[in-house]
């Protein structure tokens, strides 16, 4: 599922996962515990660019992996700048 997501993500949103990898550089991220089924996940969102964008991934075998990126929800843009203003 992976990379067929990753290109889902990219055709239909026009984000790509590389770029995702590149908003965890040390600027300020609101990261939420976002747990599914037996996954513990996280909603990271961050601001760049005047834009909010949400990454969704989990810890798997040592590694981050991304399950999505998008543009962020309207809730989760206002718990970010109430934490960042």
């Amino acid at each position: 599922m992976g990379r067929s997501k990753a290109l889902r993500v990219l055709r239909e949103r026009g984000l790509d996962f590389r770029d995702a990898e590149e908003l965890f550089d040390g600027r300020p991220i609101h990261h939420v515990p976002s747990p599914r089924n037996d996954e513990y996940r996280f909603a990271s969102t961050v601001e760049t660019n005047g834009r909010f964008y949400t990454v969704v991934w989990i810890w798997r075998e040592g590694n981050q992996r991304i399950i999505t990126f998008r543009r962020a929800r309207d809730a989760e843009e206002r718990a970010y700048r109430q934490v960042y203003g």
